[in-house]
């Protein structure tokens, strides 16, 4: 927490933003509570949580689903985060399918735990959360739903999500044929060039620069052109890129 995150988080907070009282809350747990430099605020930790538990209550009280998160994010308490993936919001529902894997709750009959966390993950993906669209995926792919795969790729990849393009633009492009795609260099090489605008960020930029070469010794100077004009048309109608942190993540 340097004197300039706290600025914008205070900024934030002030301006009735819960993520960054709980950003603020937290605090105590933070690297510079260690090392003894934490920046001075106008409210304490505890302030700043019992501040955005007063706020995400009254609106959790009356059923919304990412205040009903926002709880279980204050309060650690499991309750909150299963009720509010039950009134369907697909971060909660993510992470009810994370939990549940991890061992959280009791299922007496074998395959029960399974069938649940695939079911949250459905539920998750079904709302637009790319995360739970690759662990759905993979679940997909193991059952042999390639069908099912083709679909959620192609849904995942459109979000943006970096893994999920990234995959997806191997995939079409036969880079290789795991899933069964029909061969499309075109829209393949336009994956990876668009990935180009992270740059090195997560440390993929060799990754993608092999990737293009590879496609593109199997593409004609037409075809890359028409990759380019495919690119550039996606990035005008899709959302950025993004490898979709957490908004209460470190």
């Amino acid at each position: 927490m340097t004197p300039e995150a706290q600025h914008w988080y205070e900024t934030a907070a002030m301006n009735g933003s819960i993520y960054a009282m709980i950003q603020l809350g937290r605090k105590n747990s933070d690297l510079c509570k260690i090392m003894d430099n934490c920046p001075a605020s106008s409210k304490s930790p505890a302030q700043w949580f019992a501040y955005a538990k007063e706020l995400a209550l009254a609106k959790a009280n009356s059923g919304d689903a990412e205040s009903l998160f926002l709880m279980y994010e204050i309060t650690l308490n499991d309750e909150w985060l299963e009720k509010s993936a039950n009134a369907g919001y697909p971060l909660a529902q993510y992470w009810m399918a994370v939990s549940e894997r991890q061992g959280k709750g009791f299922f007496f009959i074998p395959g029960k735990r399974d069938e649940s966390v695939r079911n949250w993950l459905r539920l998750s993906s079904e709302g637009g959360y790319p995360k739970a669209m690759n662990n759905y995926l993979e679940i997909l792919y193991r059952d042999g739903d390639m069908q099912a795969v083709h679909h959620w790729l192609k849904i995942a990849a459109e979000t943006g999500e970096q893994d999920a393009m990234s995959n997806y633009g191997a995939y079409i492009s036969h880079t290789p044929d795991k899933i069964g795609y029909p061969l499309n260099l075109v829209e393949g090489y336009a994956m990876f060039y668009l990935m180009k605008d992270l740059n090195d960020a997560g440390g993929i930029q060799d990754y993608v620069d092999r990737k293009i070469e590879k496609i593109a010794e199997k593409m004609t100077p037409e075809q890359i052109e028409q990759s380019k004009v495919f690119a550039k048309q996606w990035k005008d109608t899709h959302p950025p890129l993004s490898f979709f942190p957490d908004k209460l993540g470190d």
